[in-house]
């Protein structure tokens, strides 16, 4: 039986739904509890006793995907390129971005640390999403977040970045997770069960000539 646009299209998003609790369970397989709801009312944050592992997206080997990205750096800032078709002046309607100074380390005056990706083209737009925390004593975050980013990223685009402002005149001396999610348009950006990794940053109160750290 043949099927329509739109039963294409939602066989595509439930495939593409299934792929992100995939790339989310345990090597012993099982979906854990808050991956079985996947339309929540509210947000459902970590907490302490059941803390989500999520794999660290910091130490990246060349060429091996991170969950859907295909590369994920932190930076100072970001350039858009444009894809050519070899004929100067000629270009493709799909820009590249790429990292401008990749680091992980910053200064208290950095006005924004970015994160900037490359995914595989998406069959059905996406939210890619981001909170960061200020890491305390033991690597302990606070409930709240320090600050929060969303980006909805068409079908068939590749690449994308997250902006994390500081909230203040200067950021606060020290480390800080960020915690990554990916979602299907119009669900929750930040519930648990669509985490998909983390990263680290730090501010320090200056950086010697060379000090910074390039993924």
């Amino acid at each position: 039986m043949m099927m329509s646009g739109a039963q294409k299209r939602l066989r595509c998003r439930r495939l593409f739904v299934g792929l992100l609790l995939a790339s989310s369970l345990p090597a012993g397989g099982g979906i854990p509890a808050e991956a079985k709801d996947l339309v929540v009312p509210k947000e459902q944050t970590t907490t302490e006793i059941d803390p989500t592992q999520s794999p660290s997206f910091d130490d990246q080997k060349k060429g091996v995907p991170q969950s859907l990205f295909t590369w994920i750096k932190m930076a100072k800032g970001y350039d858009v390129e444009w894809d050519s078709f070899g004929r100067k002046g000629w270009y493709t309607q799909d820009p590249r971005l790429k990292p401008v100074e990749p680091t992980s380390v910053f200064t208290p005056d950095q006005p924004a640390v970015y994160i900037v990706f490359e995914v595989a083209p998406l069959e059905d737009p996406a939210q890619f999403s981001a909170q960061w925390f200020l890491e305390g004593a033991g690597g302990m975050v606070s409930a709240e977040p320090m600050g929060r980013d969303t980006l909805e990223v068409p079908g068939h685009e590749r690449y994308g970045f997250l902006e994390l402002k500081r909230t203040g005149d200067k950021w606060p001396v020290g480390t800080y997770q960020v915690k990554l999610f990916i979602t299907p348009l119009g669900q929750q950006p930040f519930h648990a069960a669509n985490q998909v990794g983390t990263m680290r940053f730090s501010i320090v109160e200056s950086i010697p000539a060379g000090g910074s750290r390039k993924p």
